[in-house]
């Protein structure tokens, strides 16, 4: 048996419940114009700066980087010699 919905069905709802309901409704407005509030401020505040990169900090970062490959050649030159050898011992060569 179902019941129909009308203009004459009624339901029931605790006090408590409506408090929540309420509580809820006002916590999630209240964050909104929080929200609105925070974005308008950011919105004033003046742009940061564009960071200036110095010649001599430029000069240090490309030495830094040339070094750092040159230390993987490097690596890279020992691994090919151990391979050569290892290749030797396995193959008789």
């Amino acid at each position: 048996m179902t019941k129909e919905l009308n203009e004459d069905t009624g339901f029931q709802v605790s006090i408590k419940t409506l408090v929540g309901i309420g509580a809820a409704m006002a916590t999630v407005i209240s964050m909104w114009f929080m929200l609105q509030a925070d974005i308008a401020e950011a919105r004033e505040l003046p742009a940061p700066p564009d960071p200036e990169v110095t010649r001599m900090e430029f000069d240090m970062k490309d030495q830094m980087i040339r070094a750092t490959i040159m230390e993987t050649k490097k690596d890279v030159d020992e691994m090919k010699e151990t391979l050569e050898r290892i290749e030797d011992k396995l193959y008789n060569r």
